[in-house]
């Protein structure tokens, strides 16, 4: 057979090129090729040497590397005049035509001359084109660009198809020797895609990809090839490439292919976030806490407003921390910054949970990252501040600490084995049936499911109301249990145990206490939920804060009457002695001779209900003040609620000395002046009647192009926005980590790791990514054996 078919002759041209490059390269022309250097050839292309004088073997690699490059276009040069003729109007290149022609028009700063990319690449030796030789230079024959390109049979078009071909890989010599059909390429493609639906799934759910053994012929491979196999047995076109006729090289199934799919997704979702952010200011979340395989891992979220003036958290990536000394996690955060492209002097805000290696004032994370950008000013998590305030409570008052004790004496005691639990879940469900049939418990969707008792933690007070609920919700059948523990447990201190905790459950005092703290926690509980909204500002915030406060005081004054009543039913329903207020109290374990001499009135009123909700109203105010946050307070002027009864311009203009690469001199003094107009502008306009919160009020003003009007006060609006008001967001990052790596999967690497958090987390991102993105990043990511 003739290779003809396959090689083409080289033409005279070829073969005389050949020889004046022979003087050159003669004695290694039958070396191998030379390696080229993008970075030592020249840019210019009034200085380069003519394409035809490199030695054969080693043009292709020099038309790569300039492709690679790209043609020369210095847009910012301050490109010469010159005079044409007796005309005395100058002229210069334009660099507009940068634009018109971006893929081949060149720029020669040596000769002031233009030049075409394509022809000088593929321009045979003894051609005549001003384009290629000495250059264009005519400026005023704008004309001759497209004269240059001429129709589809033109050289320059010849030159282009020959450009586009040495950079397809599936034209290359390699690949045609590969005898890679149009066939083979559909089965490759076909075959990738079902292996990222599978991968899909899978990072959706945050299951995992590995089992115990994937060989074929194991019955626990894993989801992946489970998952598969089950597309094949329902698909006869994936059955077909992915296992009958597949290459044993190229199955795509191992488990490199596996994390190249996950890192392909998690790049793509990442490159959506980076160009969402775009050039745009942000503030970050970072927390740190250990995984499953101990090891110490760092969340990093960022947020920024989008240009619908939404506010927007999305998790950027989780590292690996060797310690966690402030400055080895600002050298983590650096790093990570760095793979993005992001730089610490856009940064306008820091959130963290108020550890002191993060908010030290001179060595904490904090500290270093402001001495780098003054403007990145640090906010306390509001829900940690929130917790903190909690726990004093049960500090500073004993029998509130007495109560969460004993509660978490009945959870051990009662849930301590499986069949004392079964028998709660027996009697919950006995009561609920009778309930039902009296009519003293509504049916319908989603009302009386299966509940049990939830044991609290120390560091999520949320859990703490739960708790309590569940325990007012089943405490009948917890009587019944701890009944039964005083007859049948298994030795004398666990009867004891059931016998004094069942004496303080019927006791009014527990019932009391049990109630008011609901109460009270269902206040600070909704405040907490309201604090870890990813949309949530500063400005809402420091209202939900000032609401919370006022529920307090008008609990104080006027729900004694009410929860006592509650108190009273609750006992009347379970058989507990109700005490009368006028009676003296009695404190239990207390001789008689240290009686104080008080009420039940005076103790249960004043020194429980009242004294409980003045210490949660001295910790709020303690730990928000408003005194010691003056950048929050001039923030607080922006407020539009109440026809913008907040707005300060003396404040507004202290808030922008906050900024002052954000505000020169001369923009503080346009503010002054522009802050009055828009407060009469914005006071008048019905647009803006009613409206509540900051992010609203961004809305609303890019609705109506008002942030053209007023830019500066709509820079002030969005700074307020960046600055972060919990680290819920992060909360939730260690939360899926302990899904993604779990005990069965604690050998994860870290990049595996976060390429799965990233797709598990965002997912919102990921759904709309579709897999042709995802196959074209994991193509591109390394040399495949087969090409798409």
């Amino acid at each position: 057979m003739s290779l003809d078919k396959y090689f083409k002759r080289k033409s005279l041209e070829d073969e005389e090129s050949i020889k004046a490059s022979s003087h050159v390269t003669q004695s290694s022309s039958k070396k191998s090729h030379i390696e080229i250097n993008p970075d030592t050839l020249l840019a210019d292309p009034g200085l380069r040497r003519p394409i035809y004088e490199y030695h054969i073997n080693d043009r292709d690699a020099i038309r790569r590397a300039y492709l690679q490059k790209g043609p020369c276009q210095p847009s910012h040069y301050d490109f010469p005049q010159k005079q044409f003729g007796n005309i005395s109007t100058l002229r210069r290149f334009n660099p507009a035509w940068f634009g018109a022609y971006p893929t081949w028009l060149e720029y020669s700063i040596a000769k002031d001359a233009a030049f075409c990319l394509y022809c000088y690449l593929f321009k045979l030796k003894g051609g005549v084109d001003s384009f290629v030789g000495d250059g264009f230079s005519n400026w005023k024959k704008r004309e001759r660009f497209d004269l240059h390109i001429g129709k589809s049979n033109s050289s320059h078009n010849a030159a282009r198809i020959k450009c586009e071909n040495l950079m397809n890989e599936k034209q290359s010599i390699m690949s045609l020797l590969s005898e890679q059909t149009v066939k083979s390429q559909s089965d490759y493609r076909t075959r990738l895609n079902a292996s990222i639906e599978c991968a899909r799934f899978l990072l959706h759910q945050g299951l995992p990809f590995r089992g115990h053994d994937e060989c074929e012929c194991s019955s626990n491979q894993g989801n992946y090839l489970e998952l598969l196999h089950f597309l094949s047995r329902n698909n006869e076109a994936i059955k077909r490439v992915t296992f009958s006729e597949a290459p044993k090289h190229n199955k795509l199934t191992s488990p490199d292919i596996q994390k190249d799919i996950t890192q392909a997704a998690a790049e793509e979702i990442t490159n959506v976030i980076i160009k969402d952010l775009g050039e745009s200011l942000f503030s970050i979340l970072i927390d740190e806490s250990r995984d499953i395989s101990i090891k110490e891992q760092m969340a990093v979220v960022i947020r920024y407003v989008d240009n619908n003036e939404h506010i927007i958290e999305r998790f950027l990536g989780i590292q690996h921390v060797s310690d966690t000394t402030a400055s080895s996690l600002k050298a983590a955060i650096e790093a990570l910054f760095s793979k993005h492209g992001l730089s610490i002097s856009r940064l306008r805000g820091q959130g963290y949970d108020g550890a002191s290696n993060m908010r030290g004032e001179f060595n904490g994370l904090k500290a270093l990252i402001l001495n780098n950008n003054p403007s990145a000013y640090y906010v306390h998590c509001f829900a940690h501040r929130l917790q903190l305030t909690l726990v004093a409570v049960t500090k500073k008052h004993n029998e509130v600490g007495d109560v969460f004790n004993f509660i978490s004496s009945i959870i051990n005691i009662v849930g301590a084995s499986c069949k004392r639990m079964e028998v709660i879940r027996e009697k919950q469900y006995a009561r609920i049936i009778e309930g039902l049939e009296n009519g003293e418990i509504s049916s319908g969707r989603g009302l009386n499911q299966e509940t049990s008792l939830r044991r609290y933690g120390d560091t999520r007070w949320g859990s703490h109301y739960i708790t309590i609920i569940r325990l007012l919700a089943m405490f009948s059948s917890v009587l019944d249990v701890l009944e039964i523990i005083r007859e049948d447990g298994m030795n004398s201190e666990q009867r004891t145990e059931a016998i004094v905790l069942t004496g303080i459950m019927e006791s009014f005092n527990f019932v009391f206490m049990l109630h008011c703290l609901r109460r009270i926690l269902a206040v600070t509980n909704e405040l907490s939920q309201a604090l870890q909204r990813k949309d949530q500002d500063i400005e809402n915030a420091m209202s939900l804060l000032k609401t919370s406060k006022e529920r307090f005081k008008l609990m104080r004054e006027n729900d004694w009457e009410s929860l006592l009543e509650e108190v009273s039913s609750f006992c009347i329903k379970h058989d507990i002695d109700i005490l009368n207020m006028d009676d003296e109290y009695k404190l239990r374990g207390r001789s008689r001779r240290k009686s104080q001499g008080i009420t039940n009135l005076h103790h249960f009123r004043y020194e429980l209900f009242n004294n409980i909700i003045d210490i949660q109203l001295t910790e709020l105010d303690d730990r928000f003040t408003e005194t010691s946050m003056e950048l929050l307070l001039c923030v607080a002027c922006l407020s539009p609620n109440d026809s913008f009864s907040t707005f300060n311009k003396e404040k507004l203009i202290r808030l922008a000395l906050f900024y002052p690469s954000e505000f020169s001199i001369v923009d503080l003094m346009v503010l002054g002046d522009q802050l009055d107009t828009y407060i009469i502008d914005l006071r008048g306009d019905d647009e803006f009647s009613g409206i509540e919160g900051i992010a609203s009020l961004a809305e609303k003003m890019v609705k109506t192009k008002k942030n053209l009007i007023f830019p500066l006060v709509y820079m002030l609006i969005k700074l307020s926005l960046l600055l972060p008001v919990a680290t819920a967001t992060v909360e939730r990052v260690f939360s899926a980590m302990h899904i993604v790596k779990s005990r069965l999967r604690n050998k994860m690497g870290d990049k595996w790791m976060n390429d799965s958090l990233v797709v598990y987390i965002e997912k919102d991102i990921f759904d709309k990514i579709d897999n042709e993105a995802i196959m074209k990043r994991f193509q591109n990511m390394k040399t495949r054996r087969e090409q798409l």
